[in-house]
């Protein structure tokens, strides 16, 4: 069986070809690069998302050797995202859709992000530290549907980081060159601290939720009174790592399972990997990461969650029924599959 995947969520427009074995055949992609590196204007996003879902398709068809008429099912991320971006990738699925007639399948975002970490680590029931852009959310699966533990209450952590990147002059996103701008004392092992000083930087967790705008707005105004940038790098990814470390090791002391996986687009983080690596080595649990080539919003992530649903059930839309949902949350989805 095979799902062509079509993400659109946010920046990324990506297409991928997967089996239902798990492999990936094909997961191209395209990102948009905003103006003067000052973040995601949604109209725009759009606009690029609509003028490469050609070339992409193309592309993901020719890299996987096969065509559209192979193809058994089209599954497209429904939400949560941005409504503009959503809606271009809705009416593109629409349209292959209908001119191949291929059922739609509905995927969430967040979900696929999980599915495809459980796919490529092994881990069958994990408690997910999921951090995005966009999202930031201490997972585990209880009852059908993957809760919610804890959350962000203000902005995803990726959010978080590129907002500081602006501000700073790193440009968009911001979080791989705050990783590196951490790793000031020259180290080629990002994973390891820096011997740079500690800037006093708010700690915000209120029972298992996380607040980052605070945070932020502390870190750019120490930056902006003269502390080095180098040490306010290093210092916000310790204090909101710390965070995020804290909560999940909570919800794997209240779960009691013994695996912890990371997922979404900070994953590729090394200095969040070994602090979640170090807590989950004191407390007997398992550790993995999602490969990094899955970590950011891909095809890959859709096409292979659109197989599990389809497979469970779920038959999915006929073009005039499909829709998005931009606010459609991880725990809103009953998940009926293994």
């Amino acid at each position: 069986m095979l799902s062509i995947g079509i993400e659109g969520t946010a920046h990324t427009l990506s297409i991928s070809v997967a089996e239902d074995s798990g492999k990936v055949r094909s997961n191209p992609r395209d990102i948009y690069k905003p103006k003067d590196g000052w973040g995601i204007i949604p109209i725009d996003c759009a606009k690029h998302h609509e003028e490469v879902a050609e070339q992409i398709l193309k592309k993901a068809l020719e890299e996987a050797k096969i065509k559209m008429e192979d193809i058994d099912i089209i599954s497209y991320s429904k939400g949560p995202g941005l409504p503009p971006c959503l809606n271009k990738v809705l009416n593109f699925s629409k349209n292959l859709s209908k001119k191949y007639n291929k059922p739609l399948i509905g995927v969430n975002h967040c979900v696929a992000h999980i599915e495809i970490g459980r796919l490529t680590t092994g881990f069958q029931n994990p408690v997910v530290l999921y951090v995005s852009g966009g999202n930031t959310q201490v997972i585990s699966f209880v009852e059908k549907r993957y809760r919610v533990f804890g959350e962000c209450m203000d902005m995803g952590v990726g959010n978080a980081l590129d907002k500081f990147a602006r501000e700073a002059g790193l440009g968009f996103p911001g979080g791989p060159v705050i990783e590196k701008k951490a790793a000031g004392d020259g180290s080629s092992d990002p994973s390891r601290p820096s011997h740079g000083n500690y800037v006093e930087l708010p700690y915000v967790v209120k029972g298992m939720d996380l607040s980052f705008s605070g945070i932020i707005t502390e870190a750019i105004k120490k930056y902006k009174n003269g502390s080095k940038l180098e040490d306010v790098c290093f210092s916000l990814q310790e204090t909101l790592f710390a965070m995020l470390t804290e909560v999940t090791e909570r919800a794997l002391a209240h779960t009691g399972k013994n695996q912890v996986l990371l997922t979404g687009g900070v994953a590729a983080n090394k200095r969040l990997q070994k602090m979640l690596e170090i807590m989950c080595k004191e407390r007997g649990a398992k550790f993995a990461v999602v490969p990094k080539e899955y970590s950011g919003d891909c095809g890959a992530n859709i096409a292979w969650t659109g197989i599990a649903q389809y497979k469970s059930g779920d038959k999915g839309f006929k073009p005039e029924q499909a829709d998005i949902n931009p606010v459609w949350r991880t725990d809103e989805v009953e998940v009926v599959w293994d």
